[in-house]
């Protein structure tokens, strides 16, 4: 299918401006009052309410305009058009998209659009995984659908679900683990969910849902729309296409209950030892110190899966032992990390609440999978541009290893940051001799490297705007310290009105570096634009205060953090008046 650019007019400065103008402060902390509300009902288990509550914010015009907002600015696939071919909405668009999503429209509209589908390849493997595209449109639907959904079954989610879920991540899921054998060796069933997104049954999932026939009908179509590849249409009888805004939620409502089956049969009193189970999307893992019991466990698991339309995928599943070897295992790999524990001497072993030896240690390092990935990205990238300056090849890195350091800092790393950086050296030394036939390796290191503060490192100097001369190197990957991690709370939710907890564990955000973290804490957790609480799921850009092509510098207190959709506004602002500023400049000349 051909695919246009755009669908959109040529942006109106005055639309562009009312849509700037709009009280965005204010329409969020309506939307969140209405979603704390259906959240504190659904604890309650007042359904009656939760539904009114829903119906209300659906209908409600702030809620709207933010499910607009979301996903024409916000989302990382903003650009990426469906089958409608729309991959860019202007704000005049944007106003008869909020008017659209009324509900009082949804009547009368046709089924949902096919999603358009796209591969997309799997990290450190050659086969791809499928990705549905819903059109913008029915993005914004389920936007706003999602919006009403997602408080209600945040109350109700077990708490060591940790996938797609809002202020948890992979790093707490890992948290839980080390909290469930830190004092206790226990086996392990390590297990993988087969084409989870694909097989989950329609009628068990709408069924589980249990919601009004309205969004029930809504949600049942889009589940039913079908997928589009060039010109081949295939309708889907199961699954929830990935991709799609909502997709991530009706997943994790399908797999809720996992935690209550494991347990089942077991006393429920505190002191009885109980199996844990961690899940993050569709990697689970169930531990427990006997094996006999662990088993049981996931037989029950497997049954209710069967109930969903899933199964387990038996390549992807073994039992293993976190101390001892198991069935020629021994530790195991999860979310790109190593669990294992190690027995050591009295020097170095564990202690238990009482300070009393354990006898082992438990260690969780970056798996060898994940630093064969991550050395191997950096490898294709070099490949690519072997004739590009030092320059961009420094550019390229330093994100590449700046985002791998700091996901995996929050774990004993510092060996793994070794052996990744002598790989990064040796590649690099590579790409020079690649790129100047013939010349040694001494040639080359003289050339690319320089001695920084007692370390040799791949530098350059360029100049910056104001030609005053720069050095920028390739980062190291020991640059980045070790930090230790603070686990979520269990049960807490982003919706139970405790906004000032959620924003100070973004500094700690896996994804989140040093700089943006000292803003953070400088901004006290706020935007200096918009004056709302940055929350988990808020795109977080770095700008300057004063533009550096005003004579801004490029120093921490000329910079802050704001949201994507601040951040676009103020550049916009910037823009006018750095041509304003030049055109007065050339007047007076």
């Amino acid at each position: 299918m051909a695919e246009r650019k755009t669908s959109s007019q040529e942006e109106s400065p005055e639309m562009s401006g009312a849509w700037r103008e709009l009280p965005w402060r204010k329409l969020e902390r309506h939307v969140y009052r209405i979603q704390k509300r259906i959240y504190r009902a659904n604890q309650r288990g007042n359904h009656r309410q939760v539904e009114k509550l829903q119906k209300l914010l659906l209908k409600s015009e702030a809620a709207r305009l933010l499910a607009v907002r979301r996903v024409t600015q916000d989302n990382q696939g903003k650009k990426t058009a469906g089958v409608d071919g729309v991959n860019s909405v202007q704000p005049k668009e944007r106003f008869l998209m909020v008017r659209e999503l009324h509900t009082k429209r949804w009547k009368n509209r046709k089924k949902p659009q096919p999603v358009r589908r796209v591969w997309i390849p799997k990290p450190g493997k050659a086969e791809k995984r499928p990705l549905g595209i819903p059109t913008m449109m029915e993005r914004a639907k389920q936007a706003l659908v999602k919006m009403a959904l997602e408080p209600e079954w945040e109350a109700v989610f077990e708490p060591n679900s940790y996938g797609f879920r809002p202020g948890r991540s992979t790093h707490d899921a890992i948290g839980m683990i080390y909290l469930g054998i830190r004092l206790k060796p226990k086996y392990v069933f390590d297990a993988d969910i087969k084409g989870c997104f694909d097989t989950i049954d329609h009628e068990a999932l709408l069924k589980k849902l249990n919601t009004y026939p309205k969004l029930t009908h809504l949600i049942r179509g889009w589940l039913k729309a079908g997928v589009l590849e060039g010109q081949d249409f295939t309708p889907t009888e199961q699954g929830t296409p990935q991709g799609g805004v909502i997709s991530p939620l009706l997943a994790n409502i399908a797999l809720h209950g996992m935690e209550k089956v494991a347990k089942e049969g077991f006393a429920k009193s505190s002191s009885v030892e109980k199996p844990i189970v961690v899940r993050y999307a569709d990697d689970f893992v169930i531990l427990y110190s006997d094996l006999a019991e662990l088993q049981k466990a996931a037989e029950r698991i497997t049954a209710w899966l069967a109930g969903m339309g899933l199964q387990l995928s038996p390549k992807k599943t073994r039992t293993t032992h976190t101390l001892d070897r198991c069935e020629g295992n021994v530790g195991f790999d999860f979310l790109g990390f190593t669990v294992r524990q190690h027995r050591v001497g009295k020097t170095h072993t564990g202690k238990d609440t009482r300070q009393r030896p354990l006898g082992f240690k438990t260690i969780i390092r970056p798996s060898k999978e994940a630093m064969k990935r991550h050395t191997q990205e950096i490898g294709r990238k070099l490949r690519k541009m072997r004739n590009a300056p030092q320059e961009s090849i420094i550019k390229e890195l330093n994100p590449i290893i700046g985002g791998w350091c700091n996901y995996h800092r929050w774990v004993v790393c510092s060996k793994a940051f070794s052996v990744c950086g002598n790989i990064t050296y040796r590649q690099l030394v590579r790409w020079g001799k690649a790129r100047h036939k013939g010349k040694t390796e001494n040639w080359v290191s003289q050339k690319y490297f320089r001695r920084i503060d007692e370390r040799i490192v791949f530098a350059t100097v360029i100049k910056d705007k104001e030609g005053t001369p720069k050095l920028i190197h390739v980062r190291k990957h020991a640059e980045t310290q070790k930090k230790d991690y603070v686990k979520v709370r269990g049960e807490a939710s982003p919706y139970d009105g405790n906004i000032l907890y959620w924003a100070k564990r973004l500094t700690q955000h896996p994804l989140v570096n040093n700089e943006k973290a000292k803003l953070l804490k400088i901004q006290q957790w706020q935007c200096p634009r918009c004056g709302l609480y940055f929350t988990e799921g808020d795109l977080l850009e770095v700008d300057h205060s004063i533009p550096t092509a005003l004579g801004g510098e490029d120093t921490l207190k000329n910079k802050w953090v704001y949201h994507r959709h601040c951040h676009d506004e103020k550049t916009a602002e910037d823009l006018v008046f750095i041509a304003r500023h030049k055109a007065a400049g050339i007047n007076r000349k």
